[in-house]
């Protein structure tokens, strides 16, 4: 099973499609799943149908996902964006800094880090360097 984290805390998945692969996807996909190693320029192409694109991150150590995101962003991509997999409670604040509406996570993160810890995390906005600095 997996959950959804957001800024309301775990919620569970709403989503009843299917993601298709971003090497499988075409134009008209409307959910693509991407891996963090993505091009921007492989996924740009096949983005004009898609409505949710899910990025993949094989470990809480790989950064390439927060990248993509803020580049699929900065590209005018408006829909649903999810980061899925080793995303642990401290990056929850990066995550949507970088462009993510949620993130999905494994029950077994979930019950190791539990949803106050994200909940810590949730005003992300004020949880960067330039607004303590401004203080």
């Amino acid at each position: 099973m997996t959950v959804i984290v957001t800024d309301s805390g775990f919620a569970a998945d709403d989503f009843e499609g299917t993601f298709v692969a971003l090497d499988d996807a075409t134009t008209d996909t409307p959910a693509i799943e991407v891996p963090s190693n993505a091009e921007i320029r492989d996924l740009a192409a096949r983005l004009s149908g898609a409505s949710f694109v899910r990025i993949l991150f094989p470990s809480f150590s790989d950064g390439r996902g927060f990248t993509l995101a803020a580049q699929l962003r900065r590209e005018g991509f408006k829909g649903r964006l999810r980061a899925k997999g080793h995303v642990i409670a401290d990056q929850y604040a990066m995550a949507r800094r970088s462009g993510f509406d949620e993130v999905e996570i494994s029950d077994d993160l979930a019950a190791r880090q539990p949803e106050d810890q994200w909940l810590a995390r949730a005003k992300w906005q004020a949880h960067d360097y330039q607004s303590r600095m401004r203080a």
